[in-house]
């Protein structure tokens, strides 16, 4: 049977249907002739009995094909037995409805199966009970008749369904098509940064490289130039950071980074290997591929959990979690808070307070905010703050 479900049909039609089969089978008893006694009037009877159970079956299961495909038959052939025993009633109806809805639901192979039961049920029932042949005759061009119109309505659904699919494949082909020309905008992007930052910080690099060789080789080593080749040094640091983010950042618009979690571990690692305190990673759930926008906003929101953790709480261990849920995953990153005795943080441009961790009063403050709001455009939440004595940086974000 074809999933040629009701719903494609007018919203009258099912009500219509149903209600002249019930029609039928509530006058049918009552109509003339009446039933007879003997084999005639248990025969009736079965007949009745069938129609009014398939049609039952037909009326609460009308979208379950296994449930309503029997129940047609039932139907089919029952209605035919009742038409011919009860000529004069309304119970030519039933097969009328039958066949023409089997048309409209079924292939014609086996709609013109039903129909052929049917009309068969009516004849030999019909010859049985001495119906004439004008009735044995005109019903059953009735049934035919209602099955080829039915087939009519059947091929317009086929042409409609055809339609459908078609609608969609070219709806999945614009998609795809839109999807690739992002993508290979997305490359050319990443082209181009790559070589304009690959050459700018690579010659930033070597420029620094060679003053610091040659401050290194001046033969007053005094204070201040001791300074000026740590600042050398520091930059150069950066520079080299500065280009593997960037390279980080271009493979995730080319959308060939390696796994989220293997990302955060690495990241985890090179924080305990870089300072004084340690950065364990633990993930939760099975982890699965996420879309380069939610892999570069979890990596950002680690890297400025773990910066801030080294500003603010120098030496404290940090706790990296990421977790898989079904609809989204969650990163949670945990550091001690630092000493409540601590001073308030100092005024802009002064020195930090005695006490104080050197780095706390670096950075402009903007680095959360930022997060927050690359997580809103993702369609997710970052949430900072202290939390059972923790420090804790929540991201959440569908994926």
């Amino acid at each position: 049977m074809l999933d040629l479900r009701p719903s494609r049909s007018p919203a009258m039609l099912p009500l219509i249907r149903m209600a002249v089969i019930a029609a039928a089978l509530a006058t049918v008893p009552f109509t003339t002739p009446h039933f007879f006694g003997g084999a005639r009037g248990v025969a009736d009877t079965i007949a009745l009995a069938l129609c009014v159970i398939a049609w039952l079956v037909w009326l609460f299961a009308d979208r379950n094909e296994r449930a309503v495909t029997p129940a047609m038959i039932v139907l089919g052939g029952a209605g035919g037995v009742l038409a011919g025993l009860s000529s004069l009633s309304l119970a030519m109806a039933i097969g009328c409805v039958v066949t023409a809805s089997a048309a409209i639901r079924m292939s014609p192979d086996h709609s013109f199966a039903v129909t052929a039961e049917t009309s068969a049920a009516f004849l030999l029932a019909g010859l049985i009970a001495g119906a004439s042949a004008a009735t044995l005759i005109g019903y059953t061009c009735a049934f035919v008749g209602l099955w080829a119109l039915g087939l009519t309505r059947h091929q317009s659904l086929m042409r409609a369904e055809e339609a459908e699919r078609r609608l969609e494949q070219t709806r999945r082909a614009r998609e795809a098509e839109t999807q690739a020309a992002a993508l290979t905008e997305r490359a050319r992007l990443a082209r181009e940064i790559h070589d304009v930052l690959a050459h700018s910080l690579a010659a930033v690099s070597v420029n620094l490289q060679a003053a610091e060789g040659l401050l290194s080789g001046l033969p007053d080593q005094g204070p201040e130039l001791a300074k000026a080749l740590e600042c050398i040094e520091r930059a150069g640091v950066f520079t080299r950071e500065g280009l593997t983010e960037a390279r980080h950042a271009i493979n995730a618009l080319r959308d060939n980074t390696s796994p989220l979690p293997e990302q955060l571990e690495a990241l985890a690692t090179r924080y305990g290997a870089a300072g004084d305190a340690q950065a364990a990673f633990s993930l939760i759930g099975s982890p699965r591929p996420v879309p380069p926008d939610v892999n570069l906003t979890t990596y950002r929101a680690a890297q400025e959990a773990l910066t801030n953790a080294r500003k603010h709480s120098p030496g404290q261990p940090v706790r990296l979690r990421l977790e898989f849920a079904p609809a989204e995953i969650t990163l949670l990153v945990t550091n001690p808070l630092p000493d409540a005795a601590a001073p308030s943080p100092a005024a802009p441009g002064s020195a930090p307070p005695a006490g104080r961790p050197p780095l706390a009063s670096t950075g402009g403050g903007h680095g959360l905010t930022g997060l927050r709001e690359r997580a809103a455009l993702s369609g997710g939440t970052l949430t900072a703050g202290p939390a059972a004595g923790q420090w804790q940086v929540c991201l959440r974000i569908p994926a």
